[in-house]
Order: structure tokens, then sequence, then C-alpha cells
């Protein structure tokens, strides 16, 4: 993703149309930048009342499991059963794949430890 205008360079053609009265198509060539770059800006400060790039936060989803601490318990109670089972058994709508990813995410796995340690 492209990084926004410095807030400096916005200012500064924005005061450059704005009180100085030039054109937008003349200030697009003296800074270059396209005029409709300047045109977002102007509507962004009608809008807003400033002309600040807006934050770039990637879309996320919501997480259909949030209390990690209960799904860990439910992983000991149900751990004997497929993820299918525990899919069917979980509160709420979920899939065997989200169910995956969560028993991933705490580091839960049935492999069988071959060396076992001694204490």
């Amino acid at each position: 993703m492209a990084k926004p205008y410095s807030y400096d360079l916005r200012e500064k053609v924005i005061n450059a149309v704005e009180l100085d009265g030039l054109k937008k198509s003349e200030a697009s060539e003296l800074f270059n930048i396209s005029r409709n770059t300047i045109d977002l800006w102007l509507k962004r400060k009608a809008q807003t009342g400033d002309f600040k790039p807006r934050l770039n936060k990637p879309p996320g989803h919501s997480h259909k499991i949030t209390d990690w601490e209960k799904f860990r318990e439910f992983v000991q109670n149900h751990g004997d059963k497929t993820q299918e089972q525990m899919a069917q058994l979980w509160a709420g709508d979920i899939s065997s794949r989200t169910i995956s990813r969560a028993l991933k995410r705490i580091g839960f796995t049935r492999k069988k430890n071959l060396w076992v340690q001694r204490t």
C-alpha cells in the first residue's frame, strides 16, 4: 500500500489553494500531485474539518472464539473427541476448521510423546 502524503505537504497545498488563491490545476503542477488528490483533500476538510490521512488499518474479521481460557477448559474436557464433534458441542455456530485453528493456536496436539521424561 502506498504511503500517504505528509501532513506538511497537504497543508502547503491547501493553503496555496484557499489562502493564496492558486488554481487547483496550477497547484497540482507546482507540487507535482494530481488535481483529484487536491479535490479529495478539500472534500475531506469540508467533511471532517481537517485533511489528515485516514488510518491504514487492514480489514479484519471477528473471531468466533474470544475466551481462550474457556476454550482451553473445553479442550481439557472434550479433547478425546474429533474436531467435528467438538464443533457441534461448542456453544455457537462454529466449523471444524475453526476448531482446528484454535487448537493449533493454544498448542494442543494429539501426537504421542514417545520420549518420556523421567522426573
